[in-house]
């Protein structure tokens, strides 16, 4: 047996930002973080992870925060321990790609306000979009440390994340994770890929990333460690397991146990913990405390901790939480048309909504949204396996494909983000960068922030009360409809043009573009006229008749399943 006296495995606490994005569809408020930084400050951990994912969109659409502010209060208590982010490469926090003059400056001013280490990766593992991203944590003086999105599929072999691995170090990342956000990597599995990355890079840092979701990640931690991992993922144990992280305590307990030393004192780590379970006393949403321990299906569907959560939040917006089971069962298909992506964030999001609305329409692919238009004609860049060319025709509507770096297309967005500001949005140069990468949320957030504290509306208090307020599941009766309201269908003359799903209206497919469809004007039938935003991706609305369309709801507004957005006579 291998020797493990005085060997140091080093422990990244997830707490702070994985954790509840998988658990409390990452509702955890700023103040709940400050309140007990300094301890976590003091505890001994290798870094702690506490932005990027999930919390920047979250912190504006829901909490009403400034991720930014966020960032630099946490380092203002953090002083011993460095702080991580996680990156989603060229789309940094975001669902698409963005110009690499945002990328650029998103990562100045992240390294600016506090940001020390970049765990970059892309959801499709294409080192061309990892490129600009690791180049730019390293010219600002952060660790850029590369990432393995792990994955199993007919494509997906040990020989291929060997050479992915080789081109993040040519990249020149300080060190690398495997990513397995899913948590299906098994022990066996794990001694193999870690092994493989040991002898081929003996000299590259190893650090292993998974979720409890089936159970195993704690006994997978082991077989990694001892096959040369130096660093895991952990959780205070109140805020671990299930989708969440395997918890800390458990794990030093364990790893302690067969000789390596941690750095961690388990009194510390007791004393935070019993912090946390006050918090999750206010801020657990009902349905993730009646979720499973244990959930063996994801062996099959892959689906990641972070998007599990998302997942019921969205179904219950739509007002169909009672057909998770058929999207579960769905998932692995579309995944599998789609040329076997490792479903993480977009990925995860792409091919977790598209499996919902292949549920919920009836009928596979009669609704596609833009975000799969564009996968599927490679703007996200290439996909594991080739998807199948007819499919891939419909897919793409009326797309080109396309072979080059999605974001050699990007014309560079600073300057006409900036431009597209109304007067006297901006307070600092970071406000143009949220804009950059959320525009509708970012512009609801400044409106809130500029409005008068006694006018604000409330901030919702968990996630059912925050799906509510994005998506109001009670239909508004014929009474209380007026022409920019929300009319029935029932009340509408001519032909009704429907919202297919709850979420937002919008008249454009993003902020600063024209009119899909001006007032008055004369469409065709199967013409896109609007979209309405659910789930996080944008959802093309088709004339459902030619003829004269008049728009019945105000841009920005939500509007419910079954509701007339439009008439056409």
């Amino acid at each position: 047996m291998k020797d493990t006296a005085n060997m140091k495995v080093r422990i990244t606490d997830t707490t702070l930002r994985d954790a509840h994005q998988s658990l409390w569809a990452t509702r955890m408020r700023t103040d709940d973080i400050l309140k007990i930084a300094e301890k976590i400050d003091d505890a001994g951990y290798y870094s702690l992870e506490c932005w990027g994912g999930a919390t920047f969109d979250v912190c504006m659409r829901f909490l009403r925060e400034n991720p930014w502010e966020r960032l630099r209060q946490i380092k203002k208590v953090c002083r011993k321990t460095p702080l991580q982010m996680l990156l989603r490469g060229q789309n940094l926090l975001g669902y698409k790609h963005y110009p690499d003059d945002v990328v650029e400056r998103f990562i100045a001013l992240a390294c600016e306000n506090g940001m020390d280490i970049f765990r970059v990766f892309d959801a499709l593992n294409d080192p061309r979009n990892l490129e600009q991203a690791i180049k730019c944590v390293k010219k600002y003086g952060g660790h850029a440390q590369g990432t393995i999105s792990y994955t199993t599929s007919p494509v997906h072999t040990i020989d291929a994340y060997v050479s992915l691995a080789k081109e993040q170090v040519a990249m020149g990342v300080d060190t690398l994770c495997i990513k397995d956000m899913a948590g299906i990597l098994t022990p066996g599995a794990a001694r193999e890929l870690v092994g493989a990355l040991v002898k081929a890079l003996p000299e590259l840092p190893i650090q292993v990333h998974s979720h409890m979701t089936s159970g195993m990640a704690a006994a997978m931690y082991m077989a990694a460690v001892e096959a040369g991992a130096g660093c895991v993922d952990c959780a205070i144990s109140t805020m671990s397991s299930f989708s969440s992280q395997p918890p800390t305590e458990s794990v030093v307990a364990i790893l302690e146990s067969e000789g390596f030393d941690t750095g961690l004192d388990q009194k510390k780590l007791a004393e935070i913990n019993a912090y946390f379970k006050g918090v999750k006393a206010k801020r657990q949403p009902v349905s993730s405390s009646k979720v499973e321990a244990v959930d063996a299906g994801v062996l099959v569907h892959a689906i990641p901790g972070g998007m599990i959560s998302n997942l019921r939040s969205q179904l219950a917006q739509q007002d169909a939480l009672d057909r998770l089971d058929e999207v579960l069962e769905e998932l692995p298909k579309t995944r599998a048309d789609l040329g076997y992506p490792p479903l993480v964030t977009p990925t995860s999001q792409i091919v977790g909504v598209q499996s919902v609305l292949n549920v919920l329409s009836g009928k596979r692919y009669s609704m596609v949204t833009d975000e799969t238009k564009r996968y599927a004609a490679g703007y996200y860049g290439r996909t594991p396996a080739p998807i199948e060319p007819k499919l891939r025709k419909k897919l793409m509507g009326g797309l080109k494909p396309i072979t080059c770096r999605p974001a050699d297309l990007l014309k560079p967005g600073l300057v006409a983000a900036a431009a597209e500001l109304p007067p006297n949005t901006i307070k600092a140069e970071e406000d143009i960068l949220s804009y950059a990468l959320f525009p509708e949320v970012a512009l609801g957030y400044f409106k809130w922030r500029n409005a008068d504290p006694s006018k604000r509306e409330p901030i919702p208090a968990d996630v059912e009360e925050a799906a509510q307020a994005v998506a109001p599941t009670q239909k508004p009766s014929a009474a209380s409809a007026d022409a920019k309201g929300s009319a029935p269908a029932a009340a509408v003359s001519g032909t009704p043009v429907l919202a297919p799903l709850n979420g937002t209206f919008y008249r454009s497919d993003a902020p600063g573009k024209p009119q899909m469809a001006a007032d008055g004007a004369t469409v065709k039938a199967g013409d896109a006229v609007c979209v309405v935003e659910a789930m996080k991706l944008f959802n093309p609305i088709k004339a459902s008749a030619s003829g004269r369309i008049t728009f019945l709801v105000e841009h920005g507004k939500p509007v419910t399943k079954g509701q007339a957005i439009a008439s056409i006579e």
